[in-house]
């Protein structure tokens, strides 16, 4: 969790590059190594029938150099004062999320910060197809930031589901919570764990009369407190930092967030493939969508990577 190999994904349409100033800030204060990769791509080079497969590679490799010295520039021009290394990537592929996780597993870095595009009328963030793909597949943490400071003794919220007893699970929350507080660690931060919990289903109600839904949320309640407050006794975290409500995750999360002003939201994306991630992934994604600030997403242990070198 002490990430030592940092890759930051640069925005090729910017000079503004959010993803690398929020690595070297990581890096500075872990002093780890960060590597800045550009993925590039015309399909108008793939498309000239009339030139040969020699000369289309070296027209692909005249626009890699063109980008790999305006990125370096740019490294000098604004990162002339850091005292870590900047290493430099830049590499043709149509698909940038397949060409990032090629990286991650080829040279072994252990966290993925990328920036976020911010809506032109609006104070929103709009993720990308790159964005949601990397935190579906990526096999290591993916940090997506926002164009702003992270000030010292700010809030960091660990978004976990402590009323579940399956392993899968409560090992997640004990990773998304370790993840909170090694960033708190780096900030001076302070931890909230949020939990929301469901009410009660509507068909019970309607086919079991006698049923008291009342006294089912309290028993719901008391279970997520109870379970929450041992969680929070595990990782020293105090309890009037616990928050459990009623609701869906993508109201209650987003909801602690914007209370809280939080700088930053830790939380698990099971990334599974199939029905069950209809089932689970969009859950995480639903509040990802609704989040106005950094996102650090990360999978379970043993996370099958689906993307492979």
């Amino acid at each position: 969790m002490n990430y030592q190999k940092i890759l930051a994904v640069i925005d090729p349409e910017t000079d503004q590059q959010k993803s690398l100033s929020r690595a070297v800030e990581i890096a500075h204060i872990n002093r780890a190594n960060v590597t800045a990769m550009l993925t590039i791509y015309d399909l108008s080079y793939e498309m000239t029938s009339m030139l040969s497969s020699d000369e289309r590679e070296n027209m692909r490799q005249a626009v890699i150099e063109d980008r790999t010295d305006w990125l370096v520039n740019l490294i000098e021009d604004q990162f002339a004062n850091v005292t870590i290394t900047i290493d430099v990537k830049v590499v043709w592929h149509n698909r940038p999320y397949e060409s990032i996780i090629y990286e991650v597993l080829d040279q072994g870095f252990d966290l993925i910060v990328k920036g976020t595009k911010q809506h032109d009328n609006l104070k929103s963030i709009i993720f990308t197809p790159t964005d949601w793909h990397l935190m579906r597949k990526a096999p290591i943490p993916v940090l997506l930031v926002k164009d702003h400071a992270w000030p010292r003794h700010g809030e960091i919220i660990a978004a976990v589901n402590v009323g579940v007893d399956m392993e899968e699970h409560v090992s997640l929350n004990h990773l998304i919570t370790k993840q909170a507080l090694h960033f708190a660690h780096l900030l001076s931060s302070n931890v909230h764990l949020v939990n929301s919990y469901p009410g009660t289903p509507a068909n019970i109600v309607i086919e079991i009369p006698e049923f008291n839904p009342a006294s089912y949320d309290e028993a719901s309640k008391a279970h997520h407190l109870e379970t929450m407050n041992e969680h929070a006794q595990r990782h020293n975290i105090d309890k009037n930092n616990c928050h459990v409500e009623i609701g869906l995750p993508e109201d209650v999360i987003p909801k602690y967030a914007e209370e809280l002003d939080a700088e930053l939201v830790v939380l698990g994306t099971i990334g599974r493939s199939g029905i069950s991630a209809a089932l689970i992934g969009n859950t995480a994604e639903h509040v990802i969508d609704k989040l106005n600030c950094d996102v650090l997403a990360i999978k379970p242990q043993g996370f099958d990577c689906p993307i492979k070198v």
